[in-house]
């Protein structure tokens, strides 16, 4: 009876030494899973409290990109509009802007398209004729235009002999371009 006694003891130690290795072990892997898990946290949070603050100012960029949209409209093309009628339609306003001057256009010509960040430079070479009042006239309208026909270089030059009684006639090459929005 002593040695049933003995075994039943072993036994009973030997099951709640195993009892306890197996509760250590599944407290040991909560603890390594919530020290795993405070670090995901402590990773995702600044990362969720800059979404809300995103959420938080959405008017305010909504508000930005429309501004954005139209102050690009105000300067280029866009990408709906073929790059051959944007060219065009930049040619014929620059026209109409220096012969309103007071310039005579002697030619025009549109230059193929460079791509250039995200745009389409599309280069318009004007040469015109006129005095320096017309031609500072067209200079001040010049900025006005919308797309917007940035100036790349121009080029002066006195034609002729110098009159006294009027104003000197010069020779003018203006090189313009024009952006429009890529796809």
């Amino acid at each position: 009876m002593r040695i049933e006694m003995l075994s039943a003891t072993r036994r009973a130690i030997g099951l709640t030494l195993v009892s306890v290795v197996l509760i250590g072990a599944v407290a040991a892997y909560a603890v390594s899973k919530h020290v795993w898990a405070q670090g995901q946290l402590a990773e995702l949070e600044p990362r969720y409290a800059r979404l809300i603050g995103l959420e938080a100012s959405a008017a305010a960029v909504d508000a930005a990109l429309t501004q954005r949209r139209a102050l690009l409209a105000r300067h280029a093309y866009l990408a709906s509009d073929d790059v051959a009628r944007a060219g065009s339609d930049a040619q014929q306003r620059a026209r109409e802007a220096f012969s309103k001057a007071g310039l005579q256009v002697s030619s025009t010509q549109v230059l193929p398209a460079k791509a250039v960040e995200g745009f389409d430079r599309i280069p318009v070479v004007l040469r015109l004729e006129g005095d320096l009042t017309a031609l500072q006239s067209a200079l001040v309208v010049l900025p006005g235009q919308a797309p917007t026909l940035f100036m790349d270089a121009f080029n002066v030059q006195n034609t002729g002999m110098p009159r006294p009684e009027g104003a000197q006639r010069l020779s003018i090459q203006v090189n313009l371009f024009v952006l429009r929005v890529r796809q």
